[in-house]
């Protein structure tokens, strides 16, 4: 094949749904052309969740296959999965039984296609989930609903086994139980990897069938990879436990299905799993679709269907552009600073590559601490540290660590302890995993905790900065690192150490005034800028990392004389940047200049970098537009209709 990506059309899989008589023979079949539609998917939009997509894949087509009862009917048996990860494998068993459209086979990840992570407005997908936890209380709220409308119906879901760290899920089990929730089975995919090494060294689960035990479950067992010892499982589940909830506990292996992906191909002294997330190499990616394709033809050969037809080939997705990154220099910045003051310490939630700590992880490992997928047990824990002396840096995505822990972050701030919470992945992009990674909501749920300052570095000298203001203030910070690349003109914009509330011009103008913060904004005003330049509009670009917090001294001075100011944020504008800059310019009294605030202002869109920015209004073109005061900045609300 040439260097494009091929695909398995849905025609094939008729073919082999119809050819295909054993019904074991032909579920491996099934999720194997899911495998190479699941490649295919990633590959093009160039991220996405393979290990977990495969090792669920088997387990998926047994029920979608055999088990559901009218599955795409409105009270029909329902399936969703809790994690979420596996998205990408659920829309291509979706659109091979044509339950979904086949051209969204193209479109992973893209505005008007499929969510990087399940949304209710894919059809099929009951519920959003990515955000991990959340996916057995909301089956039982679905089943209650159910029994006050009188529908009989049953619900699977699928969790993954570092899910299980969430505490959630604990709170949930019990009350299933005391319900009498027969209609209720829970599918453990056991593959023993979370984001990207063993469960057993980030937070050990124990013996697992007897959590579930202990609150009263059916525990079942079985090879979740074998189509037969599948469906044994499930007719016992349904003849032995009928009555009661159930759990499956499904023994399989991250990537299964093929051993480019496959955990069992790891080398002895390898730690990391390297396909959690992320598209291949283009060489794994052909070495994997060569092996797939073969399993197929072989099962279509031994039943007399010949070879597998694949469709024509479309280009792999571009990889995300080159440029420093922030969350590496945090990280060594982190190490450095820690050389220096011992009572640093580093508090993980699971993400030790994600957040930059993999240095400070080898270098101070005694310093380290691992608390898996439970971001509320590490804030609280960060404050028993903090009531020692020591300095908890505390680290997660920062969609979760600050909207799950909220009360446990401002639980440590009544007791006046200093913590810094450090969140990756902050802000608007990337775009491509969905809303439920999209941190946009981050600032405004902590912007108005006592003693709690909120600072975003834009470029690899100022989280230097960064790192050293959390060190010597005596408040604690909330550090938002943004996840992606750095744009050159941002890189090479001036820094110096920060003070509180004060901010800095990186582009002189005019009377016309523009605040930003972080490697995204400021690109895209600087690039507005120019753009306005040809219209005789010379824009002051300011950053002001501070999104919490202005000094009213520095900023009566830069807006003296000025006519107009736009604060622009990559996040909900509700308790950001832009609310606190308008108060302190009311407080200021006079007269002060024509206001706008700018920045996300409804659930975020799922795509690319430039498709997310276009859908919120905050492409450099918009924002010139807007500042222009030519039109207001767009908003879009696209969903996928069904077929």
């Amino acid at each position: 094949m040439t260097d494009g990506l091929s695909r398995v059309p849905t025609a094939e899989f008729e073919r082999v749904l119809a050819g295909v008589p054993d019904r074991y023979d032909r579920a491996r079949a099934f999720a194997t052309l899911a495998r190479i539609n699941t490649l295919y998917m990633v590959m093009r939009a160039g991220s996405g969740h393979l290990g977990s997509s495969f090792s669920a894949m088997d387990v998926v087509a047994a029920l979608l296959l055999e088990e559901l009862d009218e599955p795409f009917a409105e009270n029909g048996d329902v399936y969703f999965s809790s994690k979420g990860h596996d998205a990408p494998g659920l829309y291509a068993a979706l659109i091979g039984l044509g339950a979904l459209d086949e051209d969204l086979v193209h479109r992973l990840r893209r505005i008007g296609g499929l969510p990087g992570h399940p949304d209710v407005h894919t059809p099929h997908m009951p519920f959003n989930t990515g955000s991990l936890g959340m996916g057995i209380s909301k089956a039982k709220g679905l089943i209650l609903a159910d029994r006050l409308r009188g529908v009989t119906r049953r619900v699977f879901v699928l969790t993954g086994d570092g899910e299980l760290q969430e505490g959630q899920n604990y709170e949930a089990l019990a009350g299933a139980v005391h319900r009498g929730m027969g209609e209720l089975t829970v599918v453990v995919d056991h593959n023993k990897i979370q984001s990207d090494t063993w469960v057993r060294d980030v937070n050990d689960l124990g013996d697992l069938p007897a959590r579930f035990a202990g609150f009263g479950w059916a525990v079942l067992r079985c090879d979740g990879h074998d189509p037969q010892a599948i469906d044994a499982v499930l007719r016992k589940r349904f003849d032995a436990h009928a009555g009661q909830p159930a759990v499956i506990i499904a023994d399989t292996i991250k990537g299964g299905g093929c051993a480019t992906f496959a955990a069992t191909s790891m080398g002895p002294d390898e730690w990391r799993y390297l396909f959690h997330s992320g598209a291949p190499s283009t060489e794994d990616y052909r070495t994997a679709h060569r092996e797939l394709v073969d399993a197929a033809t072989a099962i279509l050969r031994a039943n007399g269907l010949g070879d597998l037809v694949l469709a024509g080939e479309a280009p792999a997705a571009p990889r995300p552009a080159g440029g420093e990154r922030l969350v590496p220099a945090y990280g060594e910045a982190l190490v450095a600073r820690a050389a220096r003051h011992q009572e640093i310490l580093a508090l993980d939630a699971d993400l030790v590559l994600d957040t930059g700590l993999i240095p400070f992880s080898q270098t101070y490992p005694e310093r380290f601490v691992e608390f898996g997928i439970a971001e509320q047990d590490m804030v609280s824990a960060a404050g028993g540290l903090a009531s020692q002396g020591f300095l908890p840096f505390v680290h997660s995505f920062s969609c979760f660590l600050l909207a799950r822990a909220n009360e446990q972050i401002y639980n440590n701030a009544t007791e006046d302890r200093k913590i810094v919470y450090v969140g990756t992945l902050a802000g608007l992009l990337p775009a491509a995993p969905g809303h439920s990674h999209q941190a946009v909501r981050d600032v405004g749920s902590v912007a108005a905790v006592p003693g709690l300052a909120v600072l975003t570095p834009c470029n690899i000298a100022e989280v230097g900065h960064a790192v050293d203001f959390c060190v010597s203030t005596s408040d604690s910070v909330y550090l938002r690192l943004a996840s992606t690349a750095v744009p050159a003109a941002v890189a090479a914009l001036p820094t110096g150490p920060l003070v509180a509330g004060r901010g800095r011009v990186v582009r002189e103008g005019g009377s016309t005034i523009a605040i930003g913060a972080g490697p995204v904004v400021l690109a895209e005003l600087l690039s507005a800028a120019e753009e306005l330049k040809a219209d005789g509009i010379e824009l002051t670009v300011v950053n002001l990392p501070w999104l919490n917090r202005v000094d009213p001294d520095w900023l009566a001075e830069l807006t003296d004389g000025a006519e107009s100011l736009f604060v622009v944020e990559d996040h909900y504008l509700r308790g950001g940047q832009a609310d606190t800059v308008a108060r302190t310019l009311l407080e200021l009294g006079g007269t002060p200049p024509r206001f706008r605030g700018i920045g996300v202002d409804h659930v975020p869109q799922c795509g690319t970098e430039a498709e997310a920015l276009a859908a919120h209004g905050l492409s450099a073109r918009q924002l010139a537009d807007a500042i222009r005061g030519e039109r207001p900045a767009v908003r879009l609300d696209i969903t996928v209709s069904p077929r």
